[in-house]
């Protein structure tokens, strides 16, 4: 099996469905469980030898002995279809639906051939209950009639047809039950018809011989028209790969294909052959009864008649659950293949297809309203005779892959079943086998209008509503339910049967046998239907209940013991026998009291909780079934509660082991006492570990120093040229202000010694002052001041936003302040030279959040990495005036552009158009100590303390792309949130 499933995991068609319908994979789907057993998987695999028993009187009829020849081809072909489809599925062991899904997924390239096969596929399983109804309707109006009793055809027509899906409403497990209780006699009733007759043929005095004398004339046309229908029902014994995805044992569900192909022959080439030799009166016209009775008349005698009835009544009952379990899978994983509406996809916790089931009962009503069965079977006969041409199509398109078994031969097939389809169809009318050829492309048309969803029933939200509100409904008096049912079901068939009794003794017809066999299976039915959905439910319920509180049972972690009311364990869980190192087995029986000796034997007079001492060694277990860790001795809290089992009472006992908590607080203990005798060996080795550090510090000190050394020329260069013309400005005027303010005062003085008028010497100071000119200028040189003093608080809030001395601790902070406060400080740096033009920066923001960090040390990482893409520019423009070509030479600049890669990474980029990094130093540019700059000029540390601050300090990434010619690139990839770090140590700056 592992190696079937790693081959469709690897499936290059599955990453195709994948990738093309991506809209199934968001769907709140509920996945299909595994909930068949493979008995009644295989039950609804075996159930296509009962199709046999439809068109094989009819072809007989027709064809005569002519019709073997038909038989002999199709069964053949049924074989081989069954072994392929068994080897598709081992393959996709996952997949429902069964032989059209997986032609689907074989023709993902192809998508309209996909549908269309498995859309004709699903038709010809559709008309299966409305055609069964009406047979079924047929042969109980025949056998009521003669005794007097009349019943409406049209609803009895109906209601064996809707009898089936409400017991499919109900879950898929109780169509397989009711399928299993009737399939193992019809088919063996069949193979005993074939086997039987096949040897009375041979060895019976009054055979009238194996062989016919006469084989007759072959005639194309008619054997095509034949064949055309016997595609039905031959090619139908592969439906158990359709319940191969909910079956628990997926693989010996897959072998009923197998088992059904060993005896298909037996029943559609031994079956045909009997009624052939022995079914041969012209008398006996279409009639299907008649035919197979008079076949089994001579080996069955009397019993042929009730026999053939249960064998016809249990056929249509059986093809017609089968049908009705089969068809909502295929909807189901064309759905989840993007095939067909997601809410077809929809499946209950309980394997109820609703919307798949409703829409194929919708179908099987239009049918049903045809009322011609052959009419019918025409117009889906032709679907289903072209989705079984698209798994040949698909077989041989696909001949190269491990899964097809024998191309050559699909390709054969195909082409018959082409043949077929031409000549075969029309011969039975273009009008039906024109409807039946466009029927498919309708059903598309209306999933396209399913997609819409336009109405509730076609969303997917809605159907998962409808299931929440069944599972959480209760029904409180079921006891008050179940009764009633029983009484019910009980009286109504003692009601019918002494009806029916009565009046058949009254008219004296020689029928009983055969009635009962009709009557035993409608009632059957019916009273399955009607427990479905009063007290089938309440069961479910039940066992899931059931079910849960066994799974919590046995994967609770605390140990779990059920025990009588005399103390002693009835059940353990797992995790019981882990605590006491023993089986579940070797635990049945023991006292408690015997395990915890603090507890009484009595459960009732234990406290509800309690701590108690574990002693394994009381009980004589044997030794080998002792683990090394049962034989120390444990310390667990005891919970206890009391339940009424029936009659009984019993107590759920539950342990925690608390042994690593005594033992904790005996080493906490033993650590206080030994606290004294450590405080003076901690002591030493605290100054030993204060020199230690001492050290530590002074050379990580030196090492800093000297990389911030590196970076500290240039920030002072650039400080000093940003400060010093705002300086040099307030100290120049200081002087005037002092000499204005000096005239100013003596003028005031001047003015109030002397009288308000003015005079002459007034006026003269005044004139010699240029007071008009003073008044004019002073207000002039306070406003330079003012701009002089705003512009050194400018570069001071520079200086502090870029070192951020006071904040040594995370904190979410902007970027592009960071970035911007860089740029200020080498300001300087990016004039013009003497050999190199001014260097152009390009910011390409886009919208950040504020991101947790380091500020001060992801500033000296924009610091390190500007500072080197400047020197790489003076260095690759010195002097460069004209490219190799003659062109001018672009001028310099770096680009810096932001990015939030998602709402949790930021990317800041930061490139050059410099000479570039060659390929043999770029995978070293981040290794400490390494430099390609000259002595004197770089420490060789500035970019690997980048990394460290980058990748250790704030959990990012920090990478570098370059090519010769084409400029540097290096990327920081840092989170909006960095996890905090115990200890984050200033790093220096420095230049690479």
């Amino acid at each position: 099996m592992k190696r079937h499933s790693a081959i469709a995991y690897r499936d290059p068609i599955l990453i195709k469905i994948g990738t093309f319908h991506m809209e199934t994979q968001t769907l709140p789907l509920v996945r299909l469980k595994r909930s068949l057993s493979f008995l009644e998987t295989w039950g609804f695999g075996l159930s296509g030898l009962l199709l046999w028993l439809g068109p094989a009187p009819a072809m007989n009829a027709a064809l005569g002995v002519q019709a073997i020849f038909v038989w002999i081809p199709a069964a053949i072909i049924g074989i081989l279809l069954n072994l392929q489809v068994q080897h598709l599925g081992m393959g996709w062991p996952d997949m429902s639906g069964g032989t059209p899904n997986y032609a689907a997924r074989l023709l993902a390239k192809y998508p309209i051939a996909a549908r269309y096969g498995a859309v004709g596929y699903w038709l010809g399983w559709v008309s299966v209950p409305p055609m069964n109804a009406i047979i079924l309707s047929d042969l109980v109006l025949a056998n009521l009639n003669p005794v007097g009793i009349s019943l409406p055809e049209n609803l009895l027509r109906l209601g064996f047809t809707v009898i089936p899906y409400i017991v499919a409403f109900s879950g898929t497990r109780t169509l397989g039950i009711l399928h299993l209780c009737f399939i193992i006699p019809a088919v063996g009733f069949l193979l005993t018809f074939g086997l039987q007759g096949l040897g009375w043929l041979t060895f019976a005095p009054a055979s009238p011989g194996i062989l016919p004398r006469d084989w007759g004339q072959f005639n194309l046309i008619e054997w095509a028209k034949w064949f055309f229908v016997a595609v039905y029902a031959a090619y139908g014994c592969e439906t158990a790969s359709s319940f191969v995805a909910d079956s628990r044992q997926p693989r010996s569900t897959l072998k009923t294909l197998s088992f059904a192909a060993v005896l298909l022959p037996i029943v559609y080439v031994g079956g045909s052959w009997i009624l052939m030799r022995l079914a041969s009166d012209p008398g006996l016209g279409n009639n299907t009864f008649l035919h197979l009775v008079a076949g089994a008349h001579p080996f069955w005698g009397s019993a042929a008649s009730t026999l053939v009835t249960f064998l016809l009544s249990a056929g249509c009952l059986l093809s017609s659950t089968t049908a009705i379990s089969n068809s909502p899978r295929v909807l189901y994983q064309l759905a989840l293949d993007g095939y067909m509406a997601p809410v077809f996809g929809v499946v209950s916790s309980r394997g109820v297809f609703g919307p798949g089931l409703l829409f194929t009962f919708i179908l099987s009503l239009i049918c049903l309203l045809g009322g011609d069965i052959s009419h019918v079977v025409m117009v889906t006969g032709t679907g289903y005779l072209s989705s079984m041409m698209a798994v040949h199509l698909s077989l041989w398109l696909n001949r190269d892959r491990p899964e097809v078994k024998w191309p050559r031969l699909s390709l054969l097939f195909l082409i018959v079943e082409s043949f077929v389809m031409v000549v075969g169809g029309l011969a039975w009318g273009w009008n039906h086998w024109l409807m039946g050829l466009l029927l498919a492309p309708t059903i598309l048309v209306v999933d396209g209008l399913i997609r819409r969803r336009s109405v509730p029933l076609f969303r997917v939200e809605w159907w998962l509503a409808l299931y929440r509100r069944r599972r959480s409904g209760k029904f409180q008096d079921f006891d008050v339910l179940q009764v009633g049912v029983l009484l019910f079901l009980i009286c109504g068939a003692l009601t019918v049967g002494w009806v029916v009794r009565t009046v058949i003794e009254g008219s004296g017809l020689a029928v009983a046998s055969e009635l009962y066999v009709l009557l035993l299976l409608s009632i059957a039915l019916v009273g399955v239907a009607i427990a479905c959905w009063t007290t089938l439910p309440q069961i479910a319920s039940i066992v899931e209940a059931q079910e849960a509180t066994e799974h919590l049972f046995n994967v609770a972690l605390d140990p779990i013991m059920v025990i009588d009311e005399h103390g002693a364990i009835a059940r353990a869980n797992p995790a019981a026998c882990t605590l006491f190192g023993v089986s579940a087995q070797a635990l049945a029986g023991v006292k408690m009291a015997q395990l915890l000796p603090g507890l009484r034997d009595a459960p009732q007079f234990w406290h509800p909780r309690c701590e108690q001492i574990v002693n394994p060694r009381a009980i004589a277990f044997a030794q080998e079934q002792f683990s090394a860790e049962s034989f120390a001795q444990k310390t667990v809290e005891v919970s206890l509660s009391s339940r009424t089992n029936w009659d009984q009472i019993e107590y759920v006992v539950i342990l925690r082991d608390i042994t690593p908590r005594k033992q904790a607080e005996a080493e906490l203990k033993a650590a206080f006492t030994r606290q004294e005798e450590l405080t003076a060996t901690a002591t030493r080795q605290a100054q030993e570990l204060e020199t230690a550090l001492f050290e530590l510090k002074q050379t990580q000190s030196q090492l800093i120093q000297t990389e911030k050394m590196s970076s500290l020329g240039q920030l002072v260069a650039g400080v000093a040229h940003e400060i010093n013309n705002p300086v040099n400005f307030i100290y120049g005027n200081l002087t005037y202000i002092n000499e204005y303010a000096t005239d100013l005062l003596a003028l005031i003085r001047l003015y109030q010694a002397s009288y308000p008028e003015s005079n002459s010497e007034v006026e003269e100071f005044s004139e010699q002052m240029d007071l008009t000119f003073l008044a004019e200028d002073l207000p002039k040189m306070i406003a330079s001041m003012k701009l002089g003093a705003e512009r050194i608080r400018q570069i001071v809030l520079t200086l502090r936003n870029f070192s951020r001395i006071d904040e040594s601790d995370m904190k979410a902070v902007n970027i592009h302040e960071g970035i911007e406060s860089t740029l200020l400080i080498l300001q300087n740096r990016l004039k013009p030279k003497a050999q190199c033009p001014r260097i152009e920066i390009i910011q390409e923001y886009s919208e950040l959040p504020e991101v947790e960090c380091f500020a001060s040390q992801l500033n000296q990482v924009f610091m390190n990495i500007i500072s080197n893409a400047i020197d790489a520019l003076h260095e690759g423009f010195q002097g460069a005036t004209m490219t190799p070509d003659g062109g001018d030479v672009p001028g310099p600049r770096i680009t810096i552009r932001t990015a939030a890669l998602d709402s949790h990474w930021v990317r800041i980029t930061i490139a050059d158009n410099g000479p570039g990094i060659p390929e043999s130093i770029r995978h070293r540019l981040f290794d400490p100590f390494f430099t390609t700059k000259g002595v004197g000029e770089g420490t060789g540390l500035g970019l690997s303390i980048c990394y460290q601050i980058v990748m250790e300090k704030h959990g990012g990434r920090l990478y570098c792309s370059s090519e010769l010619g084409e400029g540097a690139q290096f990327i920081i990839e840092i989170p909006v949130r960095t996890v905090r770090k115990l200890a984050q140590p200033e790093v220096g700056s420095a230049s690479h």
